[in-house]
């Protein structure tokens, strides 16, 4: 059985935000997936931070993948992990996998703007 608290603002205790975010429904996910924008977009969109999309160009802040760029390719709002192309890992069969990426570890540098109503929605 799922519980999710709305009244839920914070706590210190890693175990109890790691339960907020896993057993948060879907439409609270999404913004949870959210990075932080570069300058650029920043002062042009007048926001710090928007919700990922695949199409999106982004460029990684932490972990063994600093410093590469790609577009987003998939995300997994399960996992709560996004895709990057030419992001991946080699398995010790020699294989090589698409790296899951924590939406907090990206930067976004340039939007995907097929669908003209997505700076309108966040404005308000």
């Amino acid at each position: 059985m799922k519980l999710f608290s709305r009244s839920w603002i914070s706590s210190s205790k890693r175990r109890k935000q790691r339960k907020y975010r896993a057993n948060a429904p879907i439409h609270i996910k999404r913004k949870l997936m959210s990075s932080a924008l570069s300058k650029e977009l920043r002062l042009s969109v007048k926001k710090k931070s928007i919700p990922i999309r695949v199409g999106d160009q982004v460029k990684v802040l932490r972990g063994s993948f600093k410093g590469k760029t790609g577009k987003v390719t998939g995300i997994n709002r399960g996992k709560q992990r996004i895709y990057v192309s030419d992001i991946e890992f080699e398995k010790k069969d020699g294989t090589k996998k698409k790296a899951g990426i924590d939406a907090s570890k990206l930067i976004i540098t340039k939007l995907n703007l097929d669908d003209k109503r997505r700076l309108k929605k966040h404005e308000a």
